[in-house]
């Protein structure tokens, strides 16, 4: 009896082993489908131009055996009219925040599992306060925080205002350009007036197109949002409006000396450009894994270094960089975002057409 006993134990003890190396082996697939459903695949991002480090794009393919496809906007406007007209196809996009306003109020979104990105940790309570049209992040996640600027040739030109009345200035007239950007132009204009670059009071915004059309638009060569980086570089323009990360991409760095960029202490327009995830989009869990590498402390440091951007967004990032920013967060103090505007909508658009396309 005891002999029958202890084999069946045998045979007992062997049956629970053969089930738990059963189960093993299941839960080992089972782990390496759910890795494999997290990495491989095309992610297709659509950010502004000079915006994504490739050396960051390159470590994220590596490490997440993905690829990544770039394409390009030059203007809120341009992203927007793009992606309602159906040219979506895009599992990461970048609008500003008056953008990222309209696209949750449009239903243009995905919302955000905040549970697949535990590096959301980094961004900065002072962003989030800003964010007022999403400041728990349920569509949207920061990407950068700063404002166009003014770069000048001081090689060129000497003795100037180191303000927005620059483009007033008639010494310089042919040889600037300002950003083919309504918001901007007219946030610059609104400003430099005192007034809010949100202001939808129709006496202001009508005295900020007068100060446009009169004193500054005489002086310019064009309204120019891709080119005007280039032109300033090739000795074509010597006073832009502009973001320094174009500005200075396109020079040699033994000539970053010869630019003046400066962010007007009467302020202006400031963005906060944010990551968001279209409806539409085939990678949405890829899209999570992009957005949580971007946040990693060393990684957003390298995005910042690349620009030589100040680490307005991150809470961390700044003990990683090993460059000096171009500008300094506190520089955007005086600086205002742009929010969604409405119905106003209308009228600015009328009076940018004035701007625009009346002599």
């Amino acid at each position: 009896m005891k002999q029958h006993t202890f084999s069946l134990r045998r045979l007992n003890l062997s049956i629970l082993f053969m089930l738990i190396a059963t189960i093993l082996i299941l839960i080992g697939c089972s782990r390496d489908e759910s890795t494999s459903q997290k990495t491989g695949g095309t992610l297709y991002l659509y950010n502004w131009t000079y915006y994504t480090p490739e050396s960051v794009i390159e470590k994220f393919e590596q490490e997440f055996n993905a690829k990544v496809v770039l394409d390009y906007f030059a203007s809120n406007e341009d992203m927007f009219a793009k992606l309602k007209a159906g040219g979506s196809g895009y599992d990461i996009v970048f609008p500003s925040q008056d953008y990222t306003s309209i696209m949750m109020k449009e239903k243009m979104l995905l919302p955000i599992d905040r549970e697949s990105i535990p590096n959301l940790r980094y961004i900065s309570p002072l962003v989030l306060e800003k964010a007022t049209y999403d400041p728990t992040m349920a569509w949207s996640v920061p990407y950068f925080m700063g404002a166009a600027g003014i770069a000048v040739n001081t090689v060129r030109v000497h003795d100037y205002p180191r303000d927005w009345s620059i483009f007033a200035d008639t010494r310089l007239a042919g040889r600037m350009s300002m950003l083919d950007d309504m918001r901007e132009v007219m946030g610059d204009a609104l400003a430099h007036l005192g007034y809010s670059v949100n202001s939808t009071d129709r006496a202001e915004l009508e005295e900020a197109t007068r100060l446009i059309n009169q004193r500054w638009k005489p002086n310019l060569v064009k309204f120019d949002a891709e080119g005007f980086a280039k032109s300033f570089a090739s000795g074509e323009f010597w006073v832009v409006q502009g973001y320094a990360e174009a500005v200075f991409e396109e020079l040699d760095p033994s000539r970053w000396h010869e630019v003046d960029f400066i962010l007007p202490p009467e302020g202006g327009p400031m963005y906060l450009d944010s990551m968001v995830i279209p409806k539409g989009a085939k990678n949405v869990e890829l899209a999570h894994e992009f957005i949580n590498f971007i946040h990693r402390p060393e990684i957003y440091a390298e995005f910042l270094d690349r620009f030589h951007f100040p680490a307005s967004v991150h809470t961390e990032a700044e003990a990683f960089m090993t460059v000096t920013p171009f500008y300094q967060g506190e520089d955007l103090a005086p600086f205002e975002l742009k929010h969604d505007i409405g119905a106003d909508l209308e009228l600015y658009n009328t009076l940018w057409q004035s701007i625009r396309y009346v002599n």
